[in-house]
């Protein structure tokens, strides 16, 4: 095989990359970063919470027909103009506008309507939808959001259990729950607004940051049974991280390029989810590097399977 397949030696690993360092042997420097992140988000949700959006907490949504192509951002505009905000989602050939906002009077309502007129364009009134949106639908979707993920860490668990062992198991989830503690306490500590998208960047992170863990593991499984007397463990981590290192950059460099252009041109209705994305993706990258691996030769301490030596 070549120097880039599995039977490459640590050494030879270690050539392969110009700006190698040994992971392994920092892992609680890595570990000390994480908690940094974490420990003042779990603060900021015991303190202040989430700021929960218009699918959260109620309130009033309109379906709009122009009788023209209309802007996201002059509808946005307008809603500020008279002390609104909410979410905007065009259709139709940006035609049809559905607005969600928070709960209105009919005063307040007649001024939106008549400044999204004098200042969008006209609308056809005959086709003027309006509903009221309670909160239960937003905690109903959260409520099933979370049955979400227990369930497919619960799987995960299992799948993980019989590819691998338990003890890569816990430490794939651990680092799941590393990833969603992250951006929760970030959007908590920044008070960003969290809508029904947010629940769907979560589960898609969930599903991202998995997938790169589990082609770390993979390597590490492939290693295991090569090592020698005398070889440390640890060792053996560090190459299988350095092993998957070009892929995993690679891979999460041009997702975080796409979601950098969602975030840019998708407009209002998907900025929170890109930007709930972007922070996602970019700490599943980090936890399946620096945390996943870490806690799983952790647990092997801890379980005296391996000697500490290297560490």
């Amino acid at each position: 095989m070549t120097k880039t397949g599995h039977s490459a030696t640590y050494e030879e690993v270690q050539k392969l990359h110009p700006l190698y360092f040994n992971i392994v042997r920092k892992r609680y420097w890595w570990f000390a970063i994480s908690l940094l992140i974490i420990i003042p988000g779990i603060i900021s949700l015991f303190m202040q919470g989430l700021n929960l959006g218009i699918d959260y907490k109620g309130g009033t949504m309109l379906d709009v027909t122009f009788n023209k192509a209309v802007s996201q951002s002059a509808i946005s505009d307008t809603m500020k103009s008279v002390g609104l905000e909410g979410h905007v989602q065009l259709s139709n050939s940006d035609t049809t506008a559905l607005i969600r906002t928070e709960a209105l009077e009919e005063e307040k309502r007649s001024e939106l309507l008549t400044a999204l007129e004098t200042q969008v364009g006209e609308y056809d009134k005959a086709s003027l939808k309006e509903d009221k949106v309670g909160p239960a639908m937003g905690q109903e979707l959260t409520r099933n959001a979370i049955y979400a993920l227990i369930i497919a860490m619960g799987m995960m668990i299992i799948y993980i259990t019989f590819r691998f062992q338990f003890g890569f198991a816990i430490s794939a989830i651990l680092a799941l729950l590393h990833d969603v503690f992250v951006v929760v306490g970030i959007f908590s500590l920044f008070q960003w607004e969290i809508d029904a998208t947010f629940v769907a960047a979560i589960l898609t992170i969930v599903g991202y940051s998995i997938n790169d863990t589990v082609i770390i593991f993979d390597r590490i499984r492939e290693n295991e049974p090569k090592m020698k007397r005398g070889d440390s463990y640890q060792d053996m981590v560090d190459k299988s991280i350095w092993q998957t290192m070009r892929r995993s950059i690679n891979t999460v460099t041009t997702v975080l390029i796409s979601l950098f252009a969602v975030f840019i041109l998708g407009g209002e209705s998907t900025r929170m989810f890109s930007l709930a994305m972007l922070i996602g993706v970019f700490c599943g990258a980090y936890s399946s590097i620096f945390i996943a691996s870490q806690i799983l030769l952790e647990i092997k301490i801890r379980l005296k399977k391996m000697p500490r030596t290297g560490s």
